[in-house]
């Protein structure tokens, strides 16, 4: 079965095409119009629904990730800039808080899984607290991390939450209290915007308490902290060990065996050197096409960073 993209901007939207053209990203189709006129009927039949898609990097993650173009997923970044800290500020209250739009859809259709990401900002995590409420009084557990896309070998920050919703499948309909008949906990959200127990089922550490920014997945709740750390330890033995060409398969991007292994360096006028994408150029000495490039680039996920986070997700059986 096909995907459906919806993506406004009429240069992303042209450039999906052309990603679908060529093979890079599942085969589907590309709908222009604002997710706010797209109605539960429009995603009949579409296995995989990818919302405010940009230049498809979800779909090419979730390949990546060995995550099939069959199998049923929507994702969904909604606009950062309400909740950004180089935005206006303006929240809620932005016309860009599109939120509410996609929670309708989902609400409606109720896929099984859920992706999505936002920008890691004070704003942003008030943001996920409404996520979180939405999501699971719609009856789905919820969890989210916190990573940065240097942590899987790019070289700048790009800090930024990602969540992920999982239909329960016992639950009431859409619109009540959500949670599980017969069990107390209905799975709301706690002070911290983050799932209780039916969304800790989930795997996902809590950054806000824990402290941890590399939000390791999968950890069980008994386990001592010095059984986590060996833990830990051990796979990241296993990791190196898979970089360097010994035991354990590959291994996921990292500074030596990612996308930035062949990094180019640039020096720059305040007289550091920097990594950057193999071929890339300064604008001032490069062509005028390349603004449209970069333009498309702001505005995408980190697609390593994606594809760790899906594998993780993967990882504990979703």
């Amino acid at each position: 079965m096909i995907a459906y993209y919806n993506e406004f901007d009429p240069k992303a939207a042209a450039w999906l095409r052309e990603l679908i053209k060529q093979g890079h990203i599942a085969d589907g189709v590309v709908d222009e119009r604002s997710i706010e006129h797209v109605t539960p009927s429009d995603l009949q039949g579409f296995t995989q629904c990818h919302f405010f898609a940009g230049i498809g990097v979800w779909s090419y993650a979730l390949r990546s990730a060995g995550w099939a173009d069959d199998r049923p997923v929507w994702t969904g970044s909604c606009p950062c800039q309400p909740f950004s800290a180089a935005g206006k500020g303006a929240g809620f209250a932005d016309e860009r808080h599109l939120w509410p739009a996609f929670h309708h859809l989902i609400s409606q259709c109720r896929p099984d899984i859920v992706l999505g990401e936002q920008v890691a900002s004070k704003d942003g995590l008030n943001w996920l607290d409404l996520v979180h409420a939405d999501l699971e009084a719609t009856g789905y557990a919820s969890g989210a991390v916190d990573l940065c896309a240097a942590g899987v070998g790019a070289p700048h920050i790009r800090q930024r939450l990602w969540w992920v919703g999982s239909r329960l499948g016992d639950t009431v309909s859409a619109g009540s209290q959500g949670g599980i008949p017969g069990r107390q906990d209905t799975g709301r959200a706690d002070q911290y915007g983050h799932a209780g127990r039916n969304g800790a089922a989930i795997g996902m550490a809590d950054t806000k308490r824990t402290g941890f920014r590399d939000c390791r997945c999968g950890v069980d709740e008994e386990e001592t902290r010095g059984e986590q750390e060996k833990k830990w330890e051990r796979e990241r033995i296993r990791s190196v060990s898979s970089a360097d060409g010994g035991v354990g398969g590959s291994a996921r991007p990292s500074p030596t065996n990612g996308f930035w292994r062949d990094a180019d360096w640039l020096f720059c006028r305040d007289g550091k050197w920097r990594p950057v994408e193999p071929s890339t150029f300064p604008l001032a000495h490069g062509a005028a096409k390349r603004v449209g490039r970069l333009r498309g680039y702001g505005n995408a996920i980190n697609a390593e960073t994606a594809q760790a986070f899906i594998e993780s997700v993967m990882d504990q059986g979703l």
